[in-house]
């Protein structure tokens, strides 16, 4: 690891700080004033969703393409044309930082994404879920149904099935969750595996706590898991079968090297 300067570090300390805000006020103006804008202007529905989804996703691209010019951080995508391949599909990621759901929102033609009910609380970002159509994770039966509806039409989950972003130096646990989903719905699976060097935004890392370096993300796509082959024995129960499942993704996902 190449240590820069402490003017950098203080530079990167300062622009962090001040892209935090900018992502919040963003948040809000979004929310209040183009979203807004735009349920009055777009009458249909499919129509409405796809500007909103769109609007996210080239706001988070120019989010990042700042931050990278700024110096705060550098980003690489490995093999993303292969999301044009996944409709209703559920997309399946690792967790190591705040960014990870930014980076492939930016990147994916389609991202519905599975939240934590407790950000629907948030005032920065609540009307931005809520414009978007975000699957919320009330842990009840009733989000597999949602899912379902989700992937028959066409669309793309991405979800984290850590729960939460993982610890740095820790090894990942994975919750059942996006095994239940694939089996339940007959999907596939897309791994995306991410990497930052050295960690950013971590689990533990408060955002004033800048690395010595510049960090760099790496999201590598890879290839699809065929949900039906952890059903094909007749002898398989739904619950070994998500546990079979689960325990391939989290082999898929530990995997550090760029092959697809």
């Amino acid at each position: 690891m190449i240590r820069t300067s402490p003017f950098n570090r203080l530079w990167r300390w300062l622009a962090t700080g001040i892209f935090f805000i900018f992502f919040g006020l963003g948040g809000l103006v979004l929310s209040l004033l183009w979203f807004t804008l735009l349920g009055v202007v777009v009458r249909d529905p499919k129509r409405l969703n796809r500007l909103t989804l769109n609007t996210i996703k080239n706001s988070f691209r120019l989010f990042l393409n700042l931050l990278r010019a700024v110096g705060v951080m550098d980003y690489r995508i490995e093999g993303a044309e292969l999301f044009t391949q996944d409709k209703g599909c559920l997309v399946v990621a690792n967790h190591p930082s705040l960014l990870d759901y930014v980076l492939l929102a930016s990147c994916m033609p389609r991202c519905d994404c599975i939240v934590k009910q407790a950000l629907t609380k948030n005032v920065f970002v609540r009307g931005v879920i809520k414009s978007a159509g975000y699957l919320i994770n009330s842990g009840s039966e009733s989000l597999l149904q949602d899912c379902e509806q989700r992937l028959s039409a066409g669309g793309t989950i991405l979800i984290f099935p850590e729960g939460t972003r993982s610890v740095p130096g820790k090894e990942i646990t994975l919750q059942r969750g996006a095994a239940n989903i694939a089996l339940r719905t007959g999907c596939d699976i897309r791994i995306v595996h991410i990497s930052c060097q050295p960690p950013m935004l971590t689990k533990q890392g408060k955002w004033y706590r800048i690395p010595a370096s510049k960090p760099h993300f790496v999201i590598t796509v890879k290839n699809k898991v065929v949900t039906q082959d952890f059903m094909a024995a007749s002898d398989v129960s739904p619950a070994l079968a998500a546990r079979r499942l689960t325990r391939h993704l989290h082999s898929a996902l530990i995997v550090k090297n760029n092959e697809k």
